[in-house]
């Protein structure tokens, strides 16, 4: 069959059904999974061999569709590997590493976490401190992590460290694959407002990393790591979304339900929101498109401040109409997935309040949006030349 620039729609659809009928969905979910990404339709821009059949990323919506009913990802699990991990390693990954994780990882059979963030670098990540030293073919890796989600059953992770702390902190980083299962690494669970640890601090104690596991060249990491960066906004605020679907969805459902509770001033509210709600899912669907034709730009930070505000004020205006925050479950556990959806309002309205902090803060974003996107005065910056290791700490 015709593959790459030659597929349009109708050419798409029938390789679709040409998959199906050598392929049963209710057979063994992982075979299927294998045998989908062998036949690029894991995600059809990335190129043929990788999941890919090298044509427009629009044309995986006809995909999605046509395998709707059949066995689909975990992306409260898949998520980072998914969103962050695979373009970044499409983007910067050796063929090699092209061929032994992208497979694994986009049929779940190897979970992926994100080792960014530290104690002292969160909002400002070109300040961490995570050393890595090399020695031979391998580098020694030293530090700490927070906010880590999923580390608890990931088996891979995207690390970023400082290789060359005598350069100014936006240069000297070096961008890794991290073994979750190698000697020296220490997962600890951080309890969040629900009761569940959904997140994790990690602890780097003398890892070996063969060389074999860099992602870029040494001392590049920060451009690697805005990669990641840039497509963790989209695929926190520009996923793409029905209409009258998403947070909206859950909210109008009670609505319809029970118009004994509805008042004006609530009607109102769910009027602004449900506008907020359509602008926000069109904005992202344009997004998607220029995505098709290059790299992520600073517009998904827009996106994913646009999906934190709205995030929270609809699981708020769900919570006022119900009058009740229908939570009582505050037990300590391991979170096994994200379900915003699968879970009840107060679990929603409770977990919102982490969609301004994780994938950047919204302070943080609205800096990035109004330097890089509107073209303002950036902010005084007095340690952007001098070397990381004389930064007050």
């Amino acid at each position: 069959m015709t593959t790459g620039a030659g597929v349009d729609e109708a050419r798409l659809k029938e390789r679709v059904a040409a998959f199906l009928s050598e392929n049963d969905p209710d057979g063994d979910r992982l075979e299927f999974l294998r045998a989908r990404f062998d036949a690029g339709l894991a995600w059809v821009w990335f190129p043929e061999g990788l999941g890919g059949l090298g044509i427009s990323r629009e044309l995986q919506q006809v995909v999605e569709r046509e395998l709707a009913h059949t066995p689909q990802l975990d992306g409260g699990v898949q998520g980072i590997g998914l969103g962050m991990a695979a373009p970044t390693i499409l983007a910067f990954g050796t063929e090699e590493q092209k061929r032994r994780f992208l497979r694994p990882l986009w049929t779940g059979e190897e979970i992926w976490c994100q080792l960014f963030s530290e104690p002292g670098a969160g909002s400002d990540l070109a300040t961490l401190g995570t050393r890595a030293v090399r020695d031979g073919d391998e580098w020694v890796v030293d530090g700490q992590k927070v906010w880590t989600s999923g580390a608890h059953h990931s088996r891979w992770a995207i690390l970023v460290t400082r290789t060359d702390p005598d350069v100014p902190k936006h240069r000297g980083m070096t961008y890794f694959v991290c073994d979750m299962h190698a000697p020296g690494v220490d997962v600890r669970p951080l309890r969040q407002i629900t009761g569940e640890a959904e997140f994790n601090e990690v602890f780097l104690t003398g890892v070996r990393l063969p060389d074999d596991l860099r992602l870029g060249e040494v001392g590049d990491g920060w451009r690697v790591a805005q990669t990641t960066l840039m497509n963790e906004r989209v695929a926190i605020g520009g996923g793409p979304v029905r209409r009258g679907g998403g947070m909206v969805g859950a909210v109008l459902e009670f609505w319809r339900e029970h118009p004994e509770l509805r008042t004006h001033d609530l009607h109102q509210r769910l009027l602004s929101l449900w506008v907020e709600a359509e602008v926000t899912r069109l904005s992202g669907a344009r997004l998607r498109e220029q995505l098709a034709a290059g790299q992520p730009g600073p517009e998904g930070s827009g996106m994913k401040l646009s999906f934190a505000k709205l995030n929270q004020a609809l699981s708020g205006l769900d919570i006022e109409l119900r009058r009740d925050l229908g939570y009582d479950d505050w037990a300590f556990r391991r979170s096994e997935t994200v379900d915003f959806y699968g879970r009840g309002p107060g679990y929603r309205y409770l977990r919102a309040k982490g969609n301004s902090i994780e994938g950047g803060t919204s302070e943080i974003l609205r800096n990035i949006i109004s330097e890089r996107v509107l073209g303002l005065p950036s902010e005084p910056r007095v340690d952007k030349d001098v070397p990381w290791k004389d930064l007050p700490r």
